[in-house]
């Protein structure tokens, strides 16, 4: 259900302001190590980085005040993905980089984890340029990216053929549990069960975005781990739990997994889990990502929530806040930064 007129819907966003002298810092050293300032035939690279350098830089976006909008501030700029195979390349090796650099700031990471993430969704949908975006990646990032974009590909399949959405999800967006707690809560439940914190991390990812999601989803699935509220209740499963708390519900999906057979084949714990052979080739492969690169949990945790319409690949950031459904048209005329800007 949804109601039509603009005064009879509540969208709520906020964001806050950066400092990028860091980030500034951090492109500065990447032009160095890819030696773009340094060899003529990377002129044309250097300008587009200084160009990307320039394009995320924080603007102002006015927007009406009249009610019920609030706690309207300033945002960064959807990732801007260049247009040629080199400097895609380009970009992603410094981004593959830095995201496991230990000397990475912290704050720095959501928009370098943003950025990576766009472009594999990007590339995704379009097979000749990933191809050649792989072949000008340094080798030690060709696996992770031919793995990246496996996963995703399944995850388009599954939606093949099924019709678009046309209306934005009632949902929160909201900051996911700190890394180092949802780490413990994988960790504990493999401890207590046998499940692989990988795996779970894969499923918390692709449900809810490690728990950004806030919403109840078509199928009635609930928290961070998209319970349906049956199964929670099923004996050994919720434990009198929380659906909607971050370790209760990593635990109970462990326990769940085990339940469905997972100790002895995974993929048929996945199966009980979503019965779609696309996602568990897509979680599988984003735990083996993780399981043989545990760094790369650090830029999977700063992933965003995206929903792929008709109009495009809609960022939503934190903030988000929509309490019942709206025409997507409608939305974005209110909020444009949602959409992609190639």
């Amino acid at each position: 259900m949804y109601l039509p007129f603009f005064t009879n819907f509540k969208v709520g966003l906020y964001f806050s302001n950066r400092n990028n002298d860091s980030f500034s810092n951090i492109l500065a050293l990447m032009l160095l190590s890819l030696n773009i300032l340094l060899t003529s035939s990377f002129s044309a690279n250097a300008s587009y980085m200084f160009g990307y350098k320039k394009a995320i830089e924080h603007d102002s976006l006015e927007l009406s005040s009249k009610p019920p909008l609030n706690n309207i501030d300033e945002v960064r700029k959807y990732p801007i993905v260049p247009k040629s195979a080199i400097q895609i390349a380009s970009l992603l090796n410094f981004l593959e980089d830095a995201i496991r650099d230990s000397s990475t700031i912290d704050d720095e990471l959501p928009r370098l984890a943003h950025q990576q993430q766009v472009i594999y969704r990007y590339l995704s949908k379009d097979l000749h340029l990933a191809e050649k975006v792989i072949s000008l990646l340094d080798d030690k990032w060709h696996d992770v990216a031919k793995r990246h974009l496996f996963a995703r590909r399944e995850f388009l399949k599954m939606a093949e053929g099924k019709p678009r959405p046309k209306m934005m999800p009632a949902w929160r967006i909201v900051q996911p549990e700190p890394l180092e707690k949802l780490l413990s809560y994988y960790h504990n439940a493999e401890l207590a069960t046998g499940i692989e914190w990988e795996v779970l991390a894969a499923i918390n990812l692709v449900e809810t975005g490690m728990g950004r999601i806030k919403g109840v989803s078509v199928a009635n699935a609930q928290g961070p781990m998209q319970f349906l509220p049956t199964t929670w209740q099923l004996p050994g499963i919720g434990m009198d739990g929380d659906i909607n708390d971050p370790h209760d519900s990593i635990q109970a999906a462990a326990r769940y997994l085990v339940r469905r057979g997972g100790l002895e084949d995974i993929r048929k714990g996945l199966w009980g889990y979503n019965n779609s052979d696309y996602y568990g080739r897509a979680v599988l492969e984003y735990a083996s990502l993780m399981r043989e690169d545990p760094l790369s949990f650090k830029g999977l945790y700063h992933w965003e929530i995206h929903f792929n319409v008709q109009e495009g690949d809609l960022w939503l950031p934190v903030g988000y806040s929509l309490e019942q459904s709206i025409p997507i048209s409608t939305y974005l005329k209110q909020f444009p930064v949602s959409a992609p800007p190639n």
